[in-house]
């Protein structure tokens, strides 16, 4: 299993996919790390040379991935907080926050419902 910046890259997959384990690299970020460091898109992590990961890993290092990349995105969300804009405000409550509706979705971002019963009707 190779390290990259931390991460335990998993050695039976091709190289694009694994190097999206790490926080911050996607698909097109994998692959033009993989074309920069000169080792086939294709190959697997497990056939690459101690060389090749070296490289790997150089290219990958010029980028903000990781606890880095967390750090900056959490400093964001706090400012957005802070200065309460519309933003800022959704975050605080758990609310999404592009614009889509909340009267029946947005599970993900509310939680789990909280049932609410019904008023008693008054006897005669």
């Amino acid at each position: 299993m190779a390290r990259i910046s931390g991460v335990d890259i998993p050695k039976q997959k091709r190289g694009v996919i694994a190097l999206t384990y790490i926080f911050g690299i996607g698909r097109s970020r994998a692959s033009s790390i993989l074309e920069n460091a000169k080792v086939d898109a294709n190959k697997k992590v497990s056939e690459w040379t101690d060389d090749e990961t070296g490289r790997i890993r150089e290219v990958v290092g010029s980028f903000k991935i990781e606890g880095e990349l967390r750090s900056e995105v959490q400093l964001n969300i706090k400012r957005l907080m802070d200065i309460g804009c519309y933003r800022g405000i959704r975050h605080r409550a758990g609310l999404p926050l592009r614009g889509q509706r909340t009267k029946n979705n947005s599970r993900t971002r509310k939680g789990k419902r909280k049932t609410v019963a019904n008023k008693k009707k008054a006897t005669k």
